[in-house]
C-alpha cells in the first residue's frame, strides 16, 4: 500500500492491472474500480509453443500451453468489470531472459528462481515499457501479496503482505525505486479469505480456479527435458563413488528422489559439482550450514550497509526468515552468518534480507560454508 497522504491524490488516476485470469488479479482490479481508479487490464503472452505436442508440458506460473485458457479467463474478468484488456506479446523476451536463464542455471548445477527474474525484468520491466508505448496510465497494479510504502526518508519500501501465508515479497525483492514508484499492490493489506470473497462476487467461478505453481516446480516433463546433460558420478563428501546420476539438471540441493544409491540411511543432494559433473550425496545432517555467501546484490530500498548489521534472512519461498548477521565482504559479496544452521541453502536461489516486514535487499546464493 502507498501512504495515506499520497493516496488522497490518486483518485481518478489511470491504472493498468496485470490480469492472470485468476482470483487475485481479478480482485485487485475490482478493488481499484471501487476505489475510483480508471482501470484497464493487460496480460502477457509468453508461451511460444515450443513442442509439436504440448499435451505433456506442465503449466507453471505464467508459462505453459494452457496460456490460451488464462487469456480467455482474463477476458471474461475484463468483460464482467467493464474494462478493456490488452494482450502483450512477450514471447521472445521471455525466452531470452527467463527460459534461457532457467536452462543455463540448471546446466551449471545451480537452482534458479525464474519467478524473481521474470518479475524484475519482464512483469515490472518490459511489460510496463511496452504498455507505455501504447497507453497513457499512472500506475501498474497486480494481485501480489506485498505492500509498498513511501517512507519518511523519501524512498519507497517494499514490505511483506499482511497475510503471512501468502506473502510474495520474496519474489519482488529485486524491484528498484523507479519500479516501486509506479506499482500498486491492492491486496497487500488483505487476507486471502477476504480476497476470495471479492472474487466470488464477480460470479465467474474463479474461487475454484487452481492457483499457479512456482515455476521452479517444473519437472522433467517440461523445459528441463530439452536441456542436455551428461551422466556422471555420485560420491559422498569424501569423494567415495556411490553410484551414477543421469544429469545434474535433474538435481537440486536437498533432493532425495532420484539418487538411487543403497544406503543404511536416507541420502540427499548436499552439493552439485558442475566442473566435474558430479553429485555429492550425504545424510540430512550434512544439508545444514550456518554460513552462506551472496552476490548480484540489490539494495533497492536502502543504502548498502558499510558495516555488519543484524537482520532476518529468507533463503527460499515458504522458508521462515531466520536471524542472521550481514557482513559486507567488499565489492559484490556479502557473507551471511545465521544464528542457527539452515537446511538446504541452494546456490542460484535468492537470499532476501528483512528488517521486521521491510525488505532491505538481497542477492543470489553462490556458496555455502567457508570459502
Amino acid at each position: 500500500m502507498i501512504s495515506n497522504k499520497k493516496k488522497k491524490h490518486m483518485k481518478n488516476k489511470k491504472v493498468i492491472v496485470g490480469l492472470s485470469g485468476g482470483v487475485d488479479s481479478a480482485a485487485a482490479a475490482c478493488l481499484l474500480l471501487k476505489q475510483g481508479y480508471s482501470v484497464s487490464g493487460a496480460i502477457m503472452s509468453t508461451w511460444n509453443g515450443m513442442a509439436a505436442d504440448d499435451s505433456h508440458i506442465l503449466k507453471s506460473g505464467c508459462y505453459g500451453p494452457d496460456e490460451k485458457y488464462d487469456i480467455a479467463s482474463a477476458q471474461k474478468i475484463a468483460d464482467k468489470l467493464g474494462i478493456k484488456l490488452a494482450i502483450i506479446d512477450l514471447k521472445t523476451e521471455y525466452q531470452d531472459y527467463v527460459i534461457n536463464y532457467f536452462k543455463s542455471e540448471y546446466q551449471a548445477g545451480r537452482t534458479p528462481n525464474p519467478c524473481i527474474r521474470c518479475n524484475q525484468i519482464l512483469k515490472f520491466g518490459l511489460l510496463i515499457e511496452k504498455l507505455r508505448t501504447a497507453f497513457d496510465f499512472d500506475f501498474f497494479a497486480t494481485g501480489h501479496y506485498a505492500r509498498i510504502i513511501f517512507n519518511t526518508a523519501g524512498r519507497y519500501s517494499l514490505l511483506r503482505g499482511i497475510d503471512n501465508s501468502k506473502d510474495q515479497s520474496y519474489f519482488l525483492y529485486r524491484l528498484n525505486q523507479k519500479q516501486l514508484s509506479q506499482i500498486l499492490f491492492p491486496l497487500g493489506g488483505m487476507l486471502k479469505s477476504e480476497v476470495r470473497k471479492i472474487a466470488a462476487s464477480l460470479q465467474l467461478d474463479l474461487e475454484h480456479k487452481k492457483e499457479s505453481q512456482n515455476f521452479a516446480s517444473l519437472g522433467n516433463d517440461s523445459i528441463l527435458c530439452r536441456v542436455e546433460c551428461e551422466p556422471g558420478e555420485i560420491t559422498d563428501i569424501n569423494g567415495k563413488i556411490l553410484g551414477r546420476h543421469n544429469g545434474i539438471k535433474n538435481y537440486t540441493i536437498g533432493q532425495r528422489k532420484g539418487i538411487r544409491v543403497p544406503s543404511s540411511e536416507p541420502l540427499y543432494v548436499v552439493k552439485i559439482d558442475q566442473k566435474n559433473n558430479r553429485i555429492i550425496a550425504g545424510n540430512e545432517r550434512e544439508l545444514y550450514n550456518k554460513t552462506i555467501f551472496i552476490s548480484s546484490l540489490v539494495w533497492a530500498q536502502t543504502n548498502p550497509p558499510e558495516h555488519e548489521i543484524g537482520a532476518y534472512v529468507q533463503i527460499r519461498y515458504r522458508h521462515k526468515a531466520q536471524k542472521a548477521l550481514i557482513k559486507p565482504e567488499g565489492g559484490d559479496l556479502v557473507k551471511i552468518e545465521f544464528s542457527e544452521a539452515q537446511k538446504a541453502a541452494a546456490p542460484g536461489q535468492s537470499a532476501v534480507i528483512y528488517s521486521d516486514d521491510e525488505v532491505l535487499g538481497g542477492g543470489i546464493i553462490n556458496e555455502t560454508g567457508n570459502i
